[in-house]
């Protein structure tokens, strides 16, 4: 048995790859198989539509604004982002807390003047400034909620006067949010949505066609909300797993009832982490996140050790990302406690070795 603690793509439910694996041959009794059926097709409108309606019940997101999945991931959105909001002489506030929003901020830079408010790089990444004020003149302010690499977290929404804007990418349905807040939010699907392959943007009604911008055709927000999704080929793969996702998700009763299970298996790795003497979490503790737990072995030349006990076991997907090393463990929606627990027996178990 593997247990997949993967930073992403994401484990998804056992439940939802078996009738996505099913539709691969045969796709709702049409003889054809889901990678195969036409975009325009009834079935594929019909998958579509669902998905769009699962993601608002389970979001809430309200009338105020659009829903559209888009190709590719969060990454084509940095750019986006600015070529559809930041006018030419405007201004965009960004805080930088690790490495996709500073690649988010150098893609804006192309665009218009960027101001970075404040910045944890000193720091190694290891928290969420704190304690600034975000000028009420700019075109928007830009935040990523959740950072993968570094195993930081907010779960605060920030009030601004300005356009507020996302990136959702790694806790997006993980945890309850107020969407009407937002004038922005985008998240590559491969975490906690689906499959890599799509992008989910939700986009306040009356935010586009600002920037004066005459703005590509294909990167056009406004262009895809008014097709509904359907200016291009959209990625009818990941969509329809997404949508099986999300049914799933709604049928263990929604973003609030994982919210709590996303809180109780954090808390119990990071009270391993925290009480075992061979290792030491990498985050402040006010800034830790729920979904991506990083860790050290105070011991370094225990890592390697540790990994391929670990790998034994049948734990996978635990290594930290190149950049910063030690561990890093993703606890997305569909890694149940239990895993969680296994995880942490193991790291006794390993403790009790090493210390005998």
């Amino acid at each position: 048995m593997k247990y997949n603690f993967g930073a992403g793509p994401g484990k998804l439910a056992k439940e939802v790859l078996a009738e996505a694996a099913e539709a691969v041959q045969n796709f709702n009794n049409t003889g054809l198989s889901i990678l195969e059926i036409s975009h325009r097709s009834e079935d594929f409108i019909e998958v579509l539509n669902e998905t769009e309606q699962l993601a608002r019940q389970l979001l809430a997101v309200p009338d105020t604004h659009d829903i559209i999945f888009l190709q590719g991931g969060a990454s084509s959105h940095f750019a986006m982002v600015p070529m559809n909001l930041l006018p030419d002489d405007g201004t965009a506030i960004y805080l930088d807390t690790g490495m996709w929003s500073s690649k988010a901020i150098a893609e804006a830079k192309k665009f218009g003047k960027v101001s970075v408010i404040a910045s944890s790089v000193n720091a190694d990444y290891s928290f969420y400034p704190k304690g600034f004020t975000v000028p009420k003149d700019a075109a928007y302010y830009h935040f990523t909620s959740n950072n993968t690499i570094y195993g930081t977290g907010t779960f605060e929404t920030p009030q601004v006067d300005i356009p507020l804007v996302c990136d959702m990418s790694s806790d997006i349905f993980s945890r309850d949010i107020d969407v009407s807040a937002y004038s922005l939010i985008y998240a590559g699907a491969q975490k906690n949505i689906g499959p890599a392959g799509m992008t989910l943007v939700i986009v306040k009604k009356g935010i586009l066609g600002r920037t004066g911008r005459d703005i590509p055709t294909i990167f056009d927000y406004g262009v895809h909300v008014a097709h509904r999704s359907l200016y291009n080929t959209p990625a009818v793969y990941a969509i329809y797993v997404t949508m099986l996702n999300l049914r799933w998700l709604a049928a263990k009763g929604g973003v609030s009832v994982i919210e709590q299970e996303n809180i109780r298996k954090a808390a119990l790795l990071y009270q391993e982490i925290d009480d075992n003497p061979l290792f030491s979490g990498t985050a402040r503790k006010e800034d830790r996140s729920r979904m991506n737990v990083t860790f050290v072995m105070n011991a370094k030349d225990l890592e390697y050790e540790f990994s391929t006990f670990a790998s034994q076991r049948g734990i996978v997907g635990i290594a930290g990302h190149r950049h910063v090393g030690g561990f890093r463990t993703s606890l997305y929606n569909a890694v149940d406690l239990k895993a969680v627990e296994f995880l942490v027996e193991t790291m006794r178990e390993f403790t009790r070795i090493k210390q005998y």
